[in-house]
C-alpha cells in the first residue's frame, strides 16, 4: 500500500500550510483530498511535489507490503 503520510510531516517541518500549496502554489483542492485519502496521482504530480518542497520522494510516500491472510 502506497500512503502519503510522510507529505504531511515533511509540510509540517517546512511550515508549509495546505492553504499556502492551494493560494501560492495553485495545487487544486482535489489533489489535496487525492493525498488526503491515499488516492493515485500522477508521476507528474509526484514529480512536481519533490520539486515544489526541494525534497526527495521518500518525504512525500511510502511503500508498505499489504498483508493478506492465507487462503
Amino acid at each position: 500500500m502506497i500512503t502519503f503520510e510522510p507529505l504531511w510531516k515533511t509540510l509540517k517541518e517546512k511550515k508549509i500550510t495546505t492553504y499556502r500549496l492551494i493560494y501560492h502554489h495553485n495545487i487544486s483542492k482535489g489533489l489535496l483530498d487525492n493525498l488526503k485519502h491515499n488516492r493515485s496521482i500522477t508521476l507528474k504530480t509526484l514529480n512536481d511535489l519533490c520539486e515544489l518542497l526541494d525534497c526527495d520522494i521518500t518525504d512525500i510516500i511510502k511503500y508498505t507490503k499489504d498483508t493478506k491472510p492465507n487462503e
